[in-house]
């Protein structure tokens, strides 16, 4: 699947996956925490989520005219500068106490990203045989996976606190007491985000003095952003990634808010149900699901993944107690292919446009900053997180129809055969 002569600098991406994986999945420990340090409504709180996922809306075209004129590597630099830089930020938001301090930092650290992952994904898909990209991407993203479960273990134990005021306690307080408290819980980030700083400072020096393939692609000619969107698949696949994105952020990100209110858990418990029980059926899903493409086609996997989702989810909505959590852990698994394969199924066959393609699907991201409150929206006026859940219930019939019929491109549609071939090409 992968030559040895790019076998290391396949390896050297490949932490860049675990390493946005691992920031981002911080998030859903950030969000109650954020919630009840600054007392926010859980709308207001789902703007953690909002401030990351704009990044990805604002800074994916740049990013991708970035790659295209000085080239990967400088795009994973750039975008890990900004990455350490977000991160060092806590520490003054921490500070002052400032909310929108917070989420100015998570923006920047979500431009980073956005270089990162505009960089990574096309490249891990083009440093090997076009044949296996869809592969090869689900392998690398695998990694991602291991962030899901091991970043809420460590922010769980270094960011929640183990005492936790309601609203009412906290009015019994004195007015030095409480502010003393609420202080300590935004305190608590501080360490975490500037342990992660550094270590990305040394990645981005690591990359520096690492020599990388030149993968040499055609310049995308102008006028070719709405060229690109003329090819059906990769219109289909924003879209699907949209609501996957949005999906996946509002599961994960109200996971602890949802469990500790349908099965009566603590914050802790919560947080560790989130590591081993969502987090590493995220990354079990992943390797299962790419031996799995050795055997089923690529969109196949996905339209059955999404089918068995729409269900999971509408037990998370419905049930009560641990049946609850455990249908979210369900949905993890079942969830964890769909972004690498969307993605690759999208830029499949684009040419000149794969750049600019990646580009619109990385864009797309930001279907997790603007779901996400609307999942807030119903649950603060219906009184009830579970039923904010049909919101991913919703993005999995989008991803379900991209796998069933979307992701077929024109030439596929139009040549008598070729869909033969492409399925082929995709068994791997």
């Amino acid at each position: 699947m992968i030559k040895r002569t790019v076998s290391f600098p396949f390896i050297l991406i490949t932490s860049l996956f675990f390493l946005w994986g691992f920031v981002h999945n911080l998030d859903p420990i950030l969000i109650p925490h954020l919630r009840k340090a600054f007392q926010l409504s859980t709308l207001q709180s789902s703007l953690v989520d909002s401030a990351v996922f704009v990044a990805y809306f604002v800074m994916a075209l740049p990013a991708g005219y970035i790659m295209q004129k000085y080239g990967y590597k400088s795009g994973i630099i750039l975008g890990l500068l900004l990455f350490a830089l977000g991160s060092f930020l806590f520490v003054p938001a921490a500070n002052t106490r400032e909310y929108s301090f917070f989420l100015a930092a998570l923006f920047i650290i979500a431009s980073g990203l956005t270089m990162l992952e505009t960089a990574a994904n096309p490249y891990v898909t083009i440093l090997g045989p076009e044949s296996t990209a869809t592969r090869r991407l689900n392998l690398a993203q695998s990694f991602n996976g291991l962030a899901v479960t091991i970043a809420p273990l460590v922010g769980g134990r270094l960011i929640l606190s183990r005492q936790s005021h309601s609203p009412a306690e906290l009015e019994q307080l004195s007015a030095t007491a409480r502010s003393a408290y609420l202080q300590s819980e935004a305190a608590s980030v501080k360490l975490p985000y500037v342990v992660l700083g550094s270590i990305i400072l040394l990645v981005a020096l690591f990359f520096t003095f690492t020599k990388l393939p030149d993968i040499k692609e055609e310049k995308t000619e102008k006028g070719g952003l709405l060229r690109a969107l003329r090819h059906r698949h990769l219109a289909w696949a924003v879209v699907a990634q949209f609501f996957y994105v949005g999906a996946q952020v509002c599961v994960s990100s109200f996971f602890i808010l949802l469990t500790t209110k349908a099965a009566a858990i603590s914050e802790k418990t919560a947080a560790v149900y989130l590591g081993l029980g969502y987090g590493l059926a995220f990354m079990t899903g992943r390797f299962f699901g790419t031996f799995l493409m050795r055997f089923v086609p690529p969109a196949r996997l996905l339209s059955l993944y999404a089918t068995i989702n729409l269900l999971l989810t509408t037990v998370a909505i419905f049930a009560e107690g641990m049946v609850t959590v455990y249908a979210l852990v369900g949905v993890a698994f079942f969830m964890s292919i769909m972004f690498p394969t969307i993605f690759a199924l999208g830029i499949k066959d684009l040419g000149k446009d794969t750049k600019i393609g990646a580009s619109l699907i990385i864009m797309s991201i930001v279907g997790g900053a603007l779901l996400p409150p609307v999942l807030g929206l119903i649950a603060d006026r219906t009184g009830n997180i579970q039923n904010g859940y049909v919101v991913p219930l919703v993005c999995f019939g989008v991803v379900l129809f991209f796998g069933w019929k979307g992701h077929r491109s024109l030439r596929a549609a139009e040549s008598p055969g070729v869909e033969d071939v492409l399925r082929s090409e995709q068994i791997i």
